[in-house]
């Protein structure tokens, strides 16, 4: 994880401070109006530590109530599934109906036709007397031939009686799969109303978990776009509290040069003035795994200024300082977890990140390469690793151009 833009500015910070004049001179317009833009800048980030919370919160409850909205949705599915075999059903048994209905009107026809010619032949055998049958027999030409035809009419009178037994079996073969299937169609339609009445709260569910969707989408994007306000807030902070660092730098520098002066002309031996690129050294040795420049933030997933590189290497790696100088932060830094930073005089200074632990503390002299702290995931990191910044009057550049 990298070191966002806030870091920067409280390097920067840190590095006037400790320019500021020796004790007994008072501080300067300029360190005042330092602590002011830096209250104003505090004041900023908790607000916007707030809303990023208020965010996440936001974004939590649209996500449950979409989960929510989408299962609804898979129980409507069910439902109207379940309704459509349902309906299937219904219209099988409603032809079954139909066919069985024509069977039994069928049935009745025949049967009616039968007990017509029964109840003629009874009248008629009142009225007249069954002279049909009496004819047939006294026709017989002999004893044997009145046996014979005495027999064929009794065999045709039960036909015509197991004719009659048949249809009133059949027809009532006929009511009862009817009752049964006008019970069943019944089933089916109480089963297909209660299924419409689950479908019908579904709806009124998913509308419902609609609107709440809408809501909270739409407070997430109230949320978001306060967000987005209070980081276009705290970066112009930012950049105002950047200017009067610089400024405040300018005039210690030249203090610092003026003190360099007037002990030349004491006679005394300086060293030579440090700064110029390609004389630092590398704090740790391993591969660049996020080089200087514009990339997608792997935490906050968004477009950001990298202001450093990031050096992959285990936990508890020796990080050495790159340059000779005096250390002017060594504590955690909250995005930039536990930082050190080390002004090397002459406008440069550089950052480590991400340390899980310090070997060093503010106002100590430190040597090129001596070990100020131990590589970690501290802050908010992705994985082991070192973040390296360096800095010029304030402002970060790319480490490539001064590592050798």
């Amino acid at each position: 994880m990298k070191a966002r833009h806030a870091a920067r500015v409280l390097i920067a910070l840190a590095l006037a401070v400790a320019l500021v004049p020796s004790a007994g001179l008072s501080k300067s317009r300029v360190d005042d109006k330092i602590r002011q833009q830096r209250a104003k800048i505090d004041a900023v980030h908790q607000q916007l530590h707030q809303k990023r919370g208020e965010l996440q919160t936001s974004q939590a409850r649209v996500d449950d109530l979409q989960s929510q909205l989408a299962e609804t949705n898979r129980n409507i599915s069910s439902v109207n599934g379940h309704l459509a075999d349902v309906q299937g059903h219904i219209r099988s048994t409603q032809r079954k109906l139909a066919w069985n209905q024509i069977q039994l009107t069928a049935a009745k026809q025949t049967l009616k036709r039968h007990q017509d010619a029964l109840n003629r032949r009874l009248v008629d055998a009142y009225e007249h007397g069954d002279l049909g049958y009496v004819d047939v027999l006294l026709r017989a030409r002999s004893f044997s031939d009145f046996v014979e035809r005495w027999n064929d009419i009794r065999f045709l009178v039960k036909a015509n009686e197991s004719t009659i037994r048949a249809r009133k079996s059949d027809e009532a073969h006929v009511v009862a799969i009817e009752n049964g299937l006008l019970g069943v169609q019944a089933e089916l339609s109480s089963e297909q109303d209660q299924a419409r009445q689950q479908q019908r709260a579904l709806d009124a569910l998913a509308a419902q978990r609609q609107n709440l969707v809408a809501a909270a989408d739409s407070q997430r994007r109230d949320v978001q776009a306060q967000v987005v306000q209070l980081d276009e807030m705290s970066a112009a902070e930012e950049a105002a509290l950047e200017a009067l660092i610089v400024e405040k730098q300018r005039e210690e520098e030249a203090r610092r040069l003026a003190q360099r002066r007037a002990r030349q002309l004491a006679g005394e031996e300086l060293p030579p003035e440090p700064g110029a690129p390609g004389e630092l050294m590398w704090p740790v040795s391993g591969p660049i795994t996020d080089p200087f420049g514009m990339r997608m933030h792997p935490v906050f997933h968004r477009m950001i200024m990298h202001n450093g590189i990031d050096i992959g290497v285990p936990t508890g790696t020796p990080v050495a300082a790159a340059a000779s100088g005096t250390v002017i932060v060594a504590s955690y830094q909250g995005n930039c977890g536990n930082m050190v930073a080390i002004d090397h005089h002459g406008g440069l200074s550089t950052l480590y990140c991400h340390l899980s632990q310090m070997f060093v503390g503010v106002g100590q002299q430190v040597q090129r390469g001596q070990a100020i702290g131990a590589a970690g995931a501290t802050g908010d990191a992705t994985g082991p690793h070192v973040h390296f910044q360096v800095m010029i009057n304030g402002h970060p550049v790319d480490p490539m151009s001064y590592l050798r």
